[in-house]
């Protein structure tokens, strides 16, 4: 029997008046259920998008629409439980991933419950990205999918093209609501219903067109004066506290130091706003941490040993792959859309801005094999991941430098490109000699990185002798 598997992702969305360089982001952690579940990086060209769509986790089959457009993708090595394909860029810059593993409660699965015989995360990316030119196409044609075949989990799905940015939520078993991230905002998602203040008569909101009736029906609303999404569907659990708020916390606070919050807060913010403009780097250092400077971190010497384990951190063994999905504004559509990318967990890993405009991806990132090659970057990173995590304080200072050495050379790289692509006949060759170039680029790195773990670390081994012949 093949067994639907649990992910417990992070999501941060930035509009693209909070953004360093006015582009949309929409990023994730793609978390597995266990340690290692290897990734790969491929295009799927229209040419290899199925007609049909058949499910593996459940029996739902459809037609899809013809002229499927191109799109970027990182799906499983291993296909036995179906692709899901994560996150991706298509050919008109639109970008797509899915999902957020997400609470509810009682209430409303007692109302519309989770159907076993539905969609889930495993099919999202496939049957939508392909076929939507903008993000409101993308909520729309989601949103008309999940009424009509149902889903079996709930899920955040997140949405973006050079101009908006959409965070979408599955509620139960037929249901969901959207809402555009404003322009100067952004939001940190962990796993729980995210959504909180909500405006029906709202151009930026979509949702299920019975949802206020369902609502109101049966008395799901337990405030008096607001309509407040994560009050109504969502959960505010003793996990929450110790497994999602906590992560939504420390976003927060990075991005807005002077919030006067705690990890244990069942009513954090939503949509915020911070006066500081994000960058990628901002990004990635918020889907890699572990609660630095606070008691929480597993590697900090503040807490106690209690304190070091009360929290789940965002950086996390359980890391399959990161993506920073950017779609910018200041340069031509032929190169606009950027799929950054790291593989395996985050303390250890470095984000590299692979061009989506292209037919294929490095092989290094392409071919991960389901068993252990260290000339795949999935299991190349989780090795240094796996040293590292043995003593983090040895190694920190080598992997800042590798990550900043590494995300350097690939924007320089990338700096290059923007300028010179015009001169090029084929612009799609180009650009994918240019990812080529920035993979092998990490490979390099990443293996002087692991030659100078070993250095430190050896002479620490506890098999040693003081005495020599």
């Amino acid at each position: 029997m093949i067994k639907r598997k649990k992910g417990s992702c992070t999501t941060i969305l930035v509009g693209k008046d909070a953004t360093i360089d006015g582009s949309t982001l929409i990023a994730r952690n793609e978390d597995g259920a266990g340690p290692l579940d290897p990734q790969r990086f491929v295009v799927v060209n229209p040419n290899e998008q199925p007609k049909h769509y058949k499910a593996v986790l459940s029996p739902v089959e459809l037609d899809l629409p013809d002229n499927p457009l191109r799109y970027t993708s990182t799906p499983e090595a291993d296909l036995s439980s179906g692709i899901w394909a994560a996150a991706g860029i298509n050919a008109n810059n639109v970008a797509m991933t899915a999902t957020e593993t997400i609470t509810t409660n009682s209430r409303i699965l007692g109302v519309d419950p989770l159907t076993k015989d539905g969609l889930g995360e495993e099919d999202f990316v496939v049957i939508t990205l392909p076929y939507i030119n903008s993000a409101r196409e993308g909520v729309k044609r989601l949103g008309a999918l999940l009424e009509k075949y149902g889903t079996y989990e709930t899920n955040g799905i997140c949405f973006s093209d050079k101009d908006e940015v959409w965070y979408f939520e599955s509620i139960a078993g037929h249901h969901w609501a959207a809402i555009r991230i404003p322009d100067d905002a952004y939001v940190v998602a962990p796993n729980r219903f995210n959504i909180a203040e909500f405006d029906f008569n709202s151009d930026d909101t979509m949702f299920a067109a019975d949802l206020p009736e369902l609502i109101e029906k049966y008395h799901l609303n337990p405030d008096r004066d607001q309509v407040n999404l994560r009050h109504i569907f969502g959960s505010a659990t003793i996990k929450d506290t110790r497994y999602n708020n906590p992560r939504a916390w420390y976003g927060q606070k990075y991005f807005n130091p002077e919030f006067d919050t705690d990890p244990f807060d069942q009513d954090l913010p939503f949509i915020c706003r911070t006066d500081k403009k994000i960058s990628i780097e901002d990004v990635k250092f918020v889907l890699s941490s572990h609660y630095q400077n606070t008691v929480y971190d597993a590697y900090g010497s503040l807490g106690t040993a209690e304190e070091k384990k009360l929290l789940r951190p965002i950086g996390i063994n359980r890391n399959q792959e990161l993506h920073i999905l950017q779609i910018r504004n200041d340069v031509p559509a032929e190169i606009a859309g950027i799929h950054w990318l790291a593989f395996g967990p985050n303390t250890f890993n470095a984000v590299v801005p692979f061009y989506a405009n292209v037919t294929d991806t490095p092989e290094n990132y392409k071919n991960t094999t389901t068993e252990l090659n260290p000339n795949n970057i999935y299991w190349l990173t989780n090795i240094m991941a796996l040293i590292g995590d043995s003593n983090f304080d040895l190694y920190e200072d080598e992997e800042n430098i590798f990550e900043q050495n590494t995300v350097a050379a690939c924007r320089h790289l990338q700096i290059e490109a923007d300028q010179a692509y015009k001169s090029h006949t084929d612009i799609q060759a180009y650009l994918g000699d240019i990812n080529n170039q920035m993979a092998d680029l990490y490979q390099k790195n990443a293996n002087t990185l692991l030659g100078q773990m070993l250095a430190f670390g050896e002479p620490k081994m506890n098999l040693k002798f003081q005495l020599h012949d």
